[in-house]
């Protein structure tokens, strides 16, 4: 389903992004708890579009969500390279603040999903601490042993999340929440990567000046060398962006 047209699409690198600030993404993310069907946010980073070019899975996520969010520095740079620039990243640790605050006023319903034994747990401890109200009814980890997806996904069904917050990697997180949208009707549905594990307090986010600078991914290698393949893609990314402008 398309974003609203308060938001504009723009194309990079054949893809779509939308031109949003963390401001206008609150604004839908409550237009879309009032609305029918599941809408999946998709939080793309530079490593997304990159994979987009040979994975099927990854132009899924970008060609059936509803809301796709420049996550990292990278596409909010690329959006200022064509021309249409944003204040900067929406990243998916922000929305999950931004979902909590909503249903600390609106008394939505929310789900975790994803993460290490114990990560999503301490994140919603943490998140109802921090937001009184926040109507988390369930979570759980990433590791479904013999349980199949549809398994997992009715019996998140049976506790009714109006919001359901999947910390899982991309693409899989985002083809989950389409794969069993029919199954646990959320209204929303979000692919959040490690942002349990930074409000669990397990990771702690890149310092200000790290942010402020956009080289949050540099912090994250420093934490876990494992990323280091995800890293590869960015100048990647950076050079076929420069080459689609000439």
């Amino acid at each position: 389903m398309p974003v609203e047209s308060s938001v504009e699409r723009v194309s990079v690198l054949g893809l779509p992004v939308d031109r949003v600030t963390l401001t206008q993404a609150e604004t839908l993310l409550k237009q879309y708890l009032e609305s029918e069907g599941t809408k999946l946010v998709f939080t793309a980073d530079s490593h997304a579009f990159i994979c987009a070019e040979t994975d099927p899975a990854f132009r899924r996520c970008f060609s059936e969500a509803a809301l796709i969010t420049p996550d990292s520095a990278g596409p909010a740079w690329a959006l200022g390279q064509y021309g249409k620039p944003v204040p900067g990243r929406v990243s998916g640790v922000d929305l999950v603040e931004v979902l909590c605050k909503i249903s600390a006023t609106t008394g939505a319903t929310i789900y975790f999903l994803g993460g290490a034994p114990g990560v999503a747990e301490a994140a919603a401890a943490n998140l109802s601490l921090k937001h009184p109200g926040c109507n988390i009814v369930g979570s759980r980890d990433g590791f479904f042993g013999d349980l199949s997806d549809e398994d997992v996904a009715e019996s998140i069904a049976k506790l009714k999340p109006d919001i359901l917050v999947v910390a899982m990697g991309m693409p899989r997180q985002e083809l989950f929440i389409l794969d069993t949208a029919k199954t646990i009707c959320a209204k929303i549905g979000i692919g959040v990567g490690g942002s349990l594990d930074v409000h669990s307090g397990m990771v702690k986010r890149a310092p200000m000046i790290f942010q402020k600078l956009r080289v949050e991914w540099l912090w994250r290698l420093l934490l876990n060398p494992r990323k280091l393949e995800k890293v590869k893609n960015l100048p990647k990314f950076y050079l076929s962006v420069r080459r689609a402008q000439k």
